[in-house]
């Protein structure tokens, strides 16, 4: 177990993963490319991909819809197969929809890459320890499910093996970061869902 930064609501709680959550998910995000559509769940992880990339028209960021990410980034990859699709969620929330796993694994889109960004904490009630910090093993539930391509990411020198991963592989992939018990700075965004639907759907399709 690795002491977390001090400071902020997590100081003197623990996780297993000790990767600064910011600096991993950008090392993946940078791996892929620019021909990326990208589905964010909310808040830390939604903050994670801001932070990467700033306020990009291929994110399409969630808010108040908690456990959707998966299921929405699923559908997009089914309805635009030649599109390359990145889920970017937390474990709070993958774990409040984990059944979505199992259809992503019999369906198996070989365009769709899941990052779940595990600090074991429900970040936005007060950072209670989840079921992640109690034993339950999200990269061992995508396994389970069917997802052939999976990745538990403690270090910073198994990022790489995982961005290829996401990239190469022929079927769906899932990679688990295991991330410091961190509260990282906010990222401004704008909360007008017309406004983010068309500019994300302006960019996959190319028309208002």
């Amino acid at each position: 177990m690795t002491d977390t930064k001090p400071g902020g609501r997590a100081a003197g709680k623990t996780a297993s993963g000790h990767l600064d959550r910011r600096a991993a998910v950008k090392a993946l995000l940078d791996s892929q490319g620019d021909d990326l559509l990208i589905v964010a769940g909310l808040a830390g992880a939604k903050g994670d991909v801001l932070a990467a990339l700033g306020d990009d028209p291929r994110i399409f960021g969630f808010g108040g819809a908690m456990g959707a990410a998966t299921s929405m980034g699923l559908g997009l990859a089914l309805a635009q197969p030649d599109k390359r699709v990145l889920v970017v969620t937390g474990d709070g929330e993958l774990l409040m929809n984990v059944g979505t796993l199992a259809t992503v694994g019999v369906a198996n889109p070989a365009n769709l890459g899941i990052v779940c960004v595990d600090n074991e904490h429900y970040g936005e009630t007060g950072f209670q320890r989840s079921h992640t910090g109690l034993g339950t093993d999200l990269a061992t539930m995508a396994q389970g499910a069917g997802i052939g391509a999976v990745r538990t990411v403690r270090e910073e020198s198994e990022l790489a093996e995982a961005g290829e991963m996401l990239r190469q592989s022929n079927g769906s992939a899932f990679v688990l970061l295991k991330v410091e018990v961190d509260e990282p700075p906010k990222i401004r965004f704008s909360w007008d869902a017309a406004f983010h639907k068309n500019r994300f759907r302006q960019a996959l399709l190319g028309q208002p």
